[in-house]
């Protein structure tokens, strides 16, 4: 169902105030300066397409802004793309400029800082896709972010006529349709991505590799928390669930193993360090993220070969077997030297 918010009936000092909280509930948090002193006149149209957030968006001319405080209170970051149907908007995002005329296509990234001006009275219809469900990497997102894109021909040239089919018309589409559209809009952007930048693979394999990094860094902070598992891996690194795991591919090794094994290696590694005030079997295993005794058993024993405490008797005994012991070199000798005891 088609949502309408308008400045119509709003009196002109609140006019402001209330396309701020229209902007915010039906697109993202953003600060609006108008940029005449008069009444401000604004409409939005507002629906959905599967998981899309479509809208158009009809307004005098104003400047809008996003900051990293808008950032952090948005539960959710999109992706957007806006159709210009009329006037002009001016976008500014990761250090680039882009103006958008009637035709054009232009994308921006909720989940980083922009600014958008719009000098006249405009429309335009905008498609929030969520960031989550593209699969797309903060470094394939920056070839498109902040840059107006063409009509013309190549994938701007079918994506618009999709997405304004869309906003236009997002009731009359069956559930199933619906999520089917979305996910053909999903591939058309990523297709679109990939067009611009058809040079990209060795600046993009190095973006790969540094961020494979970072989130084995992250894995390996936060072992002793039960619940790190891939979905909370790809929140904390602004990336898909699905990306996550594609990183992984050429790492011969799925996230969910990886954090297995790196706790089976610590509780190993502890278990085998001993001392007097050594902890219990059941200590260990919880601080590095195993909740049921049971369970870190059986995949220690699959990883080693060995129940945990064996493991820790036979590091036992071989510790006892490396002590080193001080002997004299001669009888008579006031000179040492270590001998390992057998």
């Amino acid at each position: 169902m088609n949502l309408v918010l308008t400045t119509a009936a709003v009196p002109e000092n609140e006019q402001l105030a209330y396309w701020c909280q229209a902007m915010a509930g039906t697109r993202v948090p953003m600060a609006v300066t108008p940029r005449g002193d008069g009444p401000f006149a604004g409409r939005i149209t507002t629906g959905r397409v599967g998981h899309l957030r479509v809208a158009t968006v009809e307004a005098d001319a104003y400047r809008a802004g996003r900051t990293a405080s808008h950032i952090a209170r948005s539960a959710e970051q999109f992706v957007g793309v806006g159709v210009q149907v009329s006037g002009r908007t001016a976008l500014a995002q990761g250090g680039r400029r882009a103006d958008a005329g009637p035709g054009d296509l232009y994308v921006y990234d909720t989940a980083h800082p922009y600014f958008l001006e719009h000098p006249e009275r405009f429309s335009v219809r905008i498609v929030l896709m969520p960031r989550r469900a593209l699969g797309l990497s903060d470094a394939e997102l920056r070839r498109v972010t902040g840059t107006a894109i063409g009509t013309g021909q190549g994938c701007g040239a079918v994506l618009m006529p999709f997405l304004t089919t869309l906003v236009d018309s997002p009731d009359a589409y069956s559930p199933t349709a619906a999520g089917r559209l979305a996910a053909s809009v999903i591939e058309l952007f990523a297709t679109l991505v990939a067009e611009t930048a058809p040079d990209a693979g060795a600046e993009e394999e190095t973006s790969r590799g540094h961020l494979v990094a970072r989130i084995r860094d992250h894995i390996d902070q936060n072992l002793g928390d039960p619940a790190l598992a891939p979905e909370g891996i790809a929140k904390a690194h602004h990336i898909s669930v699905r990306y996550l795991h594609r990183l992984f591919e050429d790492e011969g090794i799925t996230v969910g193993r990886l954090v297995q094994r790196r706790r089976l290696e610590e509780c190993a590694r502890e278990l085998g360090r001993g001392g007097r005030a050594a902890p219990t079997v059941s200590s260990v295993a919880q601080r590095w993220g195993f909740v049921n005794p049971a369970h870190f058993s059986r995949v220690f024993r699959g990883a080693y070969g060995i129940s945990p405490r064996e493991w820790r008797s036979a590091r036992a005994a071989d510790r006892a077997r490396l002590v080193p012991v001080l002997v004299p070199k001669t009888a008579d000798s006031d000179s040492w030297f270590v001998q390992r005891a057998s």
